[in-house]
């Protein structure tokens, strides 16, 4: 038998078998797929997600610390300063500095015993500063440090780490009371107020305006927040600036408001509870806007105001927070101005028509009274506004009819808001019609709604804002004007439009109007003190609680009668006297103080006081 066997002829197999087939694929692939899962991880993460980690991470050890704008001033016509900013001390802690129960054991008590504040305060001020995902910002701990409190601060300074003095921004009103409605208020948010503006920027803490200018110009006034950029360690504690931000300061205001007119208007108004109004007959710009009750606005810039002085704004019996020169009252006799715009419209009058007056007249069965109960004789337009006869202007409004009456009143702006500023204060007003009349009363328009109407009485409302709207128009010779506050140099046509009345009628207007005070029931303003005033009063029905009857007083009017320079509405609420012999007087103290100071020496003062006839 050979030794040696051929290798074909052998039954033993050499072959390998790993490494063959599909197993090498599989692995190749497999390594493919992990390689490219890895790179494509990395790249997701380095490139689409890079910024956002970055930020995070950034986040971890750099924090925003917002300092807050400076509040725009505002100023009046002259620029004199109407509201401002002061800057009190305040001392602030770093909330999370604190953690060391050594130090705070040294701090706490100490600083306690300066601001005469408990300790568990100030450490409940910390810990809710704490409960704020991601906040390492100072906490104040007191507002309006006094001279004493800062002196003790800077002499313990080196056993009161963490601890630093900064001044706040805090709103100012240097009049106080007498600009009150006008300029409004600043005050922190409310938590609903946060909710619906956080997402332009507003933060927990921040002040806003709540009313008046301060509302209604607000982004403008805000300005723009800025801030440091602080590195914190890993407990959130501050080691170092490393860039700020210069917080953007709001735009300085100036007004249309003259506040040597505004002091007067306030005077004039006193204790009555009511409003004047001083205005541009031309444009629209406001002198002067006075109301009463008032309040002062300083309060809510204390940090600690005391209960009983918020009680007293917020809810006191009179409404002190109620701009009532925005509020809607019967205009009562002032609006024979649109009685008679309307009958001469019509083309049922002309203007030498001439109609007899009675004692009273009856109407679908209703008995309408003149406010004399005897009439005055036959009357033309003129002398009928100046006399103030009811009976005249009732035939007038039966006449013309509701349609024809409540279309001029809309004309004059009535029912609808005048364009001031103050848009979520001001009323509407309300003039009634036959839609409502069904609605309300399920009955329709009678001859005697329009009779009621025709007089400034029934369901018809308006604020003395719309009834100095109303006034300008015979004052300027036909436009209505839209009243606004910001001084922004714009021509007076930008800010009126045409009524479209003949002249004609504006002519009646004036004549009447003008005899209202030389022969009529606003002679309170016939006085050498003045040059010419056309005006016209008013006395509006009104009933206190429990059935009093208590009457609402008015007066407008402008001077010089030919030339207009200055437009006052005054309004007493619920005075009891007449528009002649209650609002007629302060109306006249307001022009006066006007005339005075812009023709100083022309105008010669009486001794003693005015005094007008009673009347509407």
């Amino acid at each position: 038998m050979s030794l040696l066997q051929s290798p074909l002829a052998s039954n033993n197999k050499q072959s390998r078998t790993v490494g063959r087939g599909v197993q090498s694929i599989f692995l190749i692939v497999f390594t493919l797929l992990m390689t490219n899962g890895i790179l494509a991880r990395l790249v997701y993460l380095q490139i689409v997600q890079g910024p956002t980690l970055r930020e995070r991470a950034e986040s971890n050890r750099i924090r925003l610390l917002h300092k807050q704008p400076e509040r725009g001033n505002i100023f009046d016509r002259n620029g004199k300063l109407l509201a401002t900013t002061r800057y009190p001390h305040s001392v602030y802690l770093w909330p999370m500095a604190h953690k060391n129960k050594d130090s705070w054991s040294r701090v706490g008590p100490r600083l306690s015993q300066i601001l005469h504040i408990p300790l568990d305060e100030i450490e409940k001020k910390l810990e809710e500063a704490k409960k704020e995902p991601n906040y390492s910002g100072l906490v104040r701990i007191k507002h309006d440090l006094s001279l004493d409190e800062i002196t003790a601060l800077k002499e313990y300074e080196s056993e009161l780490d963490n601890v630093e003095i900064h001044t706040d921004a805090v709103r100012y009103y240097p009049h106080g009371k007498e600009f009150a409605h006008v300029l409004g208020y600043t005050r922190e948010l409310t938590p609903e107020q946060l909710q619906q503006k956080r997402d332009e920027g507003y933060r927990l803490g921040d002040v806003i305006g709540q009313m008046g200018v301060e509302k209604a110009y607000e982004d403008l006034l805000r300005g723009e927040w800025g801030g440091q950029q602080l590195e914190v360690d890993g407990s959130g504690r501050p080691l170092r600036i490393l860039g700020q931000k210069q917080a953007k300061a709001g735009e300085d205001l100036r007004l249309t408001l003259d506040a040597d007119l505004q002091m007067a208007a306030a005077k004039a108004l006193g204790d009555r509870n009511g409003t004047i109004i001083a205005m541009n007959p031309y444009n629209g710009a406001i002198l002067a806007m006075v109301s009463h009750p008032t309040f002062d606005p300083n309060v809510f810039s204390k940090p600690k105001a005391s209960q009983k002085e918020l009680e007293e704004i917020l809810l006191g019996a009179n409404h002190p927070l109620l701009n009532r020169a925005l509020r809607a009252y019967p205009p009562a006799s002032t609006f024979k101005i649109v009685t008679t715009t309307a009958g001469l419209e019509s083309g049922e009058f002309s203007p030498d028509t001439i109609l007899p007056t009675y004692g009273y007249l009856n109407f679908g069965g209703t008995r309408f009274n003149e406010w004399n109960h005897a009439g005055f004789g036959p009357l033309g337009f003129a002398r009928a506004i100046a006399m103030s006869s009811d009976t005249f202007f009732y035939q007038v409004g039966a006449r013309v009819g509701g349609p024809t009456l409540i279309e001029w009143t809309r004309k004059y702006g009535f029912g609808k808001k005048t364009g001031f500023e103050f848009t979520s204060e001001e009323s509407k007003g309300f003039v009634p019609d036959e839609a409502w009349k069904r609605k309300v009363w399920k009955m329709p328009w009678t001859v005697g709604d329009s009779v009621n109407m025709s007089i400034g009485q029934g369901a018809l409302l308006a604020t003395p804002l719309q009834v100095a709207v109303m006034f300008a128009v015979p004052a300027n010779g036909g436009y209505r004007v839209q009243p606004h506050l910001l001084e922004d140099n714009k021509q007076a046509k930008s800010w009126r439009e045409p009524v479209n009345m003949k002249a004609s009628t504006v002519r009646v207007l004036r004549d009447g109007l003008r005899k209202v005070v030389s022969e009529g029931t606003g002679k309170a303003l016939n006085v050498p003190t003045l040059p010419p005033v056309a005006g016209k009063t008013g006395t509006a029905e009104a009933w206190l609680r429990h059935g009093v009857k208590a009457n609402h007083a008015w007066f407008g009017g402008y001077a010089p009668a030919d030339k207009p320079e200055i437009l006052v509405v005054a309004f007493a609420e619920h005075s009891g006297g007449g528009g002649g012999s209650v609002a007629g007087p302060m109306a006249l103290q307001v022009m006066e103080s006007y005339f005075y100071k812009k023709y100083p020496g022309k105008y010669n003062k009486l001794q003693g006081n005015n005094s007008g006839n009673h009347r509407p």
